[in-house]
């Protein structure tokens, strides 16, 4: 009981506090909206950072060259060749032949080397370590949490015929809007591991004189008869022949410049997101006398094209016609979009909710308040005629389902 009465007074207390905010003097037949000055927003770009700055390391290998040099083979060297003795016949009884020696050749040797040479020096090569990532993201408010009046339903157990009565209002919070953008932070620059890069030697073979060709003698004793004598006119020898060396053309490479690097400054990455931010608060409400019929719902005369939720030329010309000057009053409206039967009732709902957005869309556009304008989409579920599903009509009275409607209420 205690609790029932408690209620009762609390209605009562809210009423008495809506009779005495109401118009001053008002005029019988008259009617009257609650208009509230808007909070005014404005829109910011806040700059995001998605991707930190990092350095790049590009390598470059060792440069080398191919050289060629001449490298002696075979060493210069002599050879030794006979020239034998020349004789002649004399028709005298003498010694036939005298006593002599001839020459022998104590051929030389030869013998090989090897010889071993740098064919390639010794380096180094730069492996890249690239850099790293991890995952990150950060949270940007892009809305900040506001308020709004909301005048409640009329109690049902109110027994006062003044539909003022038995309300109260209520300023509900509206939370705050966030949007968290996913970013990627450097974790680990890249860099670089150095390895060595051995290099290699070659070699070659010379032929090298082991011991010089010689010759020794060998005694002929004389031979003595009486016949024609064969005379010496020359005694045999040697001539040095010369053997000229012999070179042969290697090829080895040498390194001219070792493997380096060269550091890249890859910059960061960013994106823009829009935030509202509150430049006056609003609040502060007052009475404004309106049209009657415009507490109605009423027909904003757009002719949509079939499926479609855009504004054409005439129907933007319409609404700055019929509605705009409504809402610079200060008032607030409410828009409401329906459509005929045909079709799927998922796609005729989802329809008529574009509809009505590109129609509070285009009125933001146009400078109104956003929290001066609500839009709803009911699709096919409140037909003013007999045209639903299955049901055969004419394009006239699907016409009349088809239709975006508005009306003044309070805010």
């Amino acid at each position: 009981m205690k609790k029932l009465l408690f209620s009762i007074s609390l209605l009562m207390f809210g009423a008495s506090a809506i009779a005495q905010d109401l118009p001053d003097n008002p005029e019988p037949g008259k009617c009257y909206v609650r208009c509230k000055t808007p909070d005014v927003w404005k829109n910011e770009d806040v700059t995001i950072e998605t991707k930190a700055a990092y350095n790049k390391i590009v390598t470059h290998p060792a440069e080398y060259k191919t050289e060629t040099e001449r490298v002696l083979v075979k060493e210069a060297s002599t050879k030794l060749v006979i020239v034998p003795a020349v004789y002649e016949e004399q028709d005298v009884v003498v010694v036939v032949k005298e006593a002599s020696h001839k020459l022998e050749i104590i051929p030389g040797s030869l013998g090989s080397e090897t010889i071993s040479y740098v064919a390639k020096e010794d380096a180094s090569e730069l492996k890249v370590i690239p850099a790293t990532f991890k995952p990150d993201a950060v949270t940007t408010e892009i809305k900040p949490a506001s308020a709004v009046w909301q005048m409640s339903d009329k109690a049902p157990d109110c027994e006062s015929s003044d539909p003022n009565d038995c309300r109260y209002w209520c300023y509900k919070p509206i939370p705050a809007e966030y949007v968290t953008t996913n970013q990627t932070k450097l974790d680990v620059d890249a860099h670089t591991e150095r390895s060595e890069v051995p290099g290699f030697e070659k070699s070659y073979k010379k032929t090298v004189v082991a011991q010089k060709p010689t010759t020794r003698t060998i005694e002929i004793p004389e031979v003595t008869k009486v016949v024609k004598k064969t005379v010496m006119t020359t005694p045999p020898s040697t001539k040095v022949i010369d053997i000229p060396a012999e070179y042969a053309t290697i090829s080895k490479v040498v390194l001219v410049k070792d493997a380096w690097e060269e550091t890249v400054n890859v910059p960061a990455e960013y994106t823009n997101v829009t935030k509202e931010v509150l430049v006056t608060k609003g609040g502060l409400t007052s009475w404004k006398e309106v049209d009657c019929t415009l507490t109605e719902n009423s027909i904003l005369p757009i002719n949509w094209n079939l499926a479609s939720a855009t504004l054409t030329p005439e129907a933007k010309s319409i609404i700055d016609t019929r509605l705009l000057p409504v809402l610079k009053t200060g008032v607030a409206v409410v828009i409401e979009s329906h459509t005929d039967s045909r079709g799927t009732k998922e796609s005729n709902q989802d329809l008529s909710e574009r509809r009505a957005l590109a129609v509070t869309n285009y009125l933001i556009s146009k400078g109104i308040n956003s929290s001066q304008l609500t839009g709803n989409g009911f699709g096919e579920t409140r037909l003013t005629n007999r045209c639903a599903d299955g049901v055969s009509c004419t394009e006239r009275e699907h016409r009349q389902n088809r239709r975006t409607t508005f009306r003044v209420v309070n805010q």
